[in-house]
């Protein structure tokens, strides 16, 4: 399934599910972890089957409680007969998480929230076939480790969590899956997030999580190839169809070889 845009949604808030549904976004997460209450689960995991019964233009994927939090089993028992499309995974540490769900479920670790977890980065090529990605967060870790923040005044990560992010890229990639960025807090400051999620893009993640609405769209045209961009992936692979056996060519008075070939191929597959 495309995944530029996953949007995150209150679990207990059904009148928002069917509008979320709406925005563009490729993914919903219906959230039974972090926005919902603890008394309000019972109420949220009802309201979520009930959305998952009914007919949706868009992935709708279900972010249960972690593992080991007493409440995962009745999430299971709640959500599962409904066959959501996926599964986020909070406070994954690993492919032994991952081993831990129900076979048959395409799952989407969140795979930083723990330091135990920066450890296992490396293991989920072992699981990489029951994936939809591999993602993290910059909020669970410093509270986890007693740091006060992992921004800079700014917005910007800080060193530790810089390292974090290009840790899970790499894993993501290590394993052959998506790659997907982490939330941008400031949900009003849309220019920002379009830089946030061009960089993103730009280091080699595919698509990124949102936490309103009005993040869709930036999200989307971030994610999304330009016309110029597809344009000149044509030119390369033409190129190098014309040439074949050729290691080294030159286009656009620049030269190009096998990493800018698949480089055009994974942009057209995009398409």
């Amino acid at each position: 399934m495309p995944m530029r845009s996953l949007l995150f949604v209150p679990g207990d808030r059904p009148d928002r599910m069917a509008k979320a549904a709406t925005t563009g976004a490729d993914a919903l997460i219906l959230d039974l972890e972090d926005a919902v209450s603890l008394e309000r689960k019972p109420h949220a995991r009802k309201a979520i089957a009930a959305f998952l019964a009914e007919p949706c233009g868009c992935a709708r994927l279900v972010r249960v409680n972690p593992l080991d939090s007493g409440l995962f089993e009745a999430d299971l028992a709640a959500i599962m007969p409904a066959s959501p499309d996926g599964l986020v995974l909070p406070k994954a540490e690993g492919a032994a998480s991952v081993a831990r769900l129900p076979e048959g479920v395409p799952i989407l670790p969140i795979a930083t929230e723990t330091p135990a977890a920066i450890f296992q980065l490396g293991s989920y090529a072992a699981a990489a076939d029951r994936l939809l990605g591999l993602t993290w967060g910059a909020e669970d870790l410093p509270a986890a480790i007693g740091a006060a923040t992992s921004r800079e005044t700014d917005g910007r990560l800080t060193p530790p969590y810089e390292l974090v992010r290009s840790l899970t890229l790499f894993g993501a990639h290590a394993a052959g899956v998506a790659a997907i960025e982490t939330v941008f807090p400031d949900f009003r400051d849309l220019d920002a997030l379009a830089a946030y999620a061009a960089r993103g893009r730009r280091d080699g993640f595919t698509g990124m999580m949102a936490i309103h609405p009005a993040q869709v769209p930036v999200i989307n045209t971030a994610f999304t190839p330009s016309e110029a961009e597809f344009d000149h992936a044509r030119r390369v692979v033409a190129a190098f169809e014309a040439n074949p056996g050729a290691g080294v060519l030159a286009l656009d008075g620049k030269m190009i070889d096998a990493p800018h070939l698949k480089a055009a191929r994974r942009v057209l597959g995009l398409n």
